[in-house]
């Protein structure tokens, strides 16, 4: 069964920071801001997609999904199956072992999961006293926690993946691997040559409503992955190119920027010079892309928020999003 969709009308506000901010509320809040998120949505539309597939060699099909919280879902077919965590409510081996159950029966070559904040048996911290003593059997599926895994596909195809759960901290010691959000725990730590890299937590800016993690999205700048798969937030659920180019470095930077609401934004400042930069290296990079690349295809990313559960319910009413790389 669906979740009933919540009705916006021109005066309503979010009821809580987990609910998509409202055109009232990002009016209010900065509309500078608000026209360049809507503008910069449409310029990446039109860019095309940020890669494509090697030519010579067979695609690896990539279905993700996140924030399932003890629900269990049809899953379309693929290679690999990525789990991004949350996959219970309240973290018991009882939920967790289910929810591993159920993956473990999908029919992918490859099954990668990491633990979310609600899954608080893996972290000794928040692991509930009933279950200190419990184990956990996973089955065909591989659990990533801060660690590499190179996986193997057909046509000699290989993968390398990383996850970590690490999140900024939201809540009590019941929720799992958190960390105060002025720290910046995420530096050096991801491979290089990773591929595909799994978070629990969004980075900054990106299909995040403004909740995820600046020091992660920092260290994804180095390491620049084919495929970024992460969660948490449901509201952010969708799919985001990016293309690590002056004109993503401008956007970030104004949307880091102090909120002044609709005055300061009137006034001349950086923010302004910040959003021309997003406009022209958007319109350039839709032309290199047309005329020289092809739409098809570029040395860009893609950014998969792919929490199924819908807004700040645990019910489903999110896609599950697939990807070829």
């Amino acid at each position: 069964m669906a979740p009933k969709q919540k009705t916006i009308y021109p005066w309503s506000r979010r009821n809580n920071i987990y609910d998509p901010p409202t055109p009232l509320d990002s009016l209010l809040e900065s509309p500078l801001r608000t026209l360049i998120f809507y503008l910069h949505a449409i310029l990446l539309y039109f860019r095309g997609t940020s890669f494509k597939p090697p030519r010579n060699k067979p695609a690896v099909r990539v279905v993700c999904i996140s924030d399932t919280h003890c629900n269990k879902l049809p899953i379309p077919p693929g290679d690999l199956l990525i789990h991004a965590g949350d996959l219970t409510n309240a973290g018991t081996v009882e939920e967790i072992q289910a929810q591993i159950d159920w993956l473990d029966q999908q029919p992918h070559r490859e099954k990668v999961f990491i633990c979310g904040n609600h899954d608080s048996y893996f972290d000794p911290k928040s692991r509930k006293a009933e279950d200190k003593k419990k184990k956990l059997n996973f089955k065909s599926l591989h659990y990533l926690e801060n660690k590499a895994i190179t996986l193997k596909f057909k046509g000699g195809r290989k993968l390398k993946v990383y996850g970590s759960p690490d999140i900024p901290q939201c809540g009590g010691s019941d929720f799992a691997f958190q960390y105060q959000r002025h720290l910046a725990p995420w530096e050096n730590r991801i491979p290089k040559d990773t591929d595909v890299l799994i978070t629990h937590s969004p980075p900054r800016h990106h299909l995040d409503i403004n909740l995820g993690c600046k020091s992660l999205l920092e260290e994804i700048w180095k390491v620049k992955p084919r495929l970024h798969v992460f969660g948490h937030i449901h509201s952010g659920h969708g799919r985001e190119a990016v293309f690590w180019d002056k004109g993503q470095e401008a956007y970030e930077r104004l949307m880091e920027r102090k909120r002044g609401g609709i005055i300061m934004d009137l006034m001349p400042s950086f923010a302004w010079v910040d959003a021309v930069k997003v406009i022209w290296y958007g319109v350039k990079g839709i032309l290199w892309q047309r005329l020289m690349v092809g739409p098809a295809g570029g040395n860009g990313g893609l950014m998969i928020n792919a929490a199924v559960v819908y807004q700040s319910s645990t019910d489903v009413g999110n896609p599950v999003e697939v990807v070829e790389l």
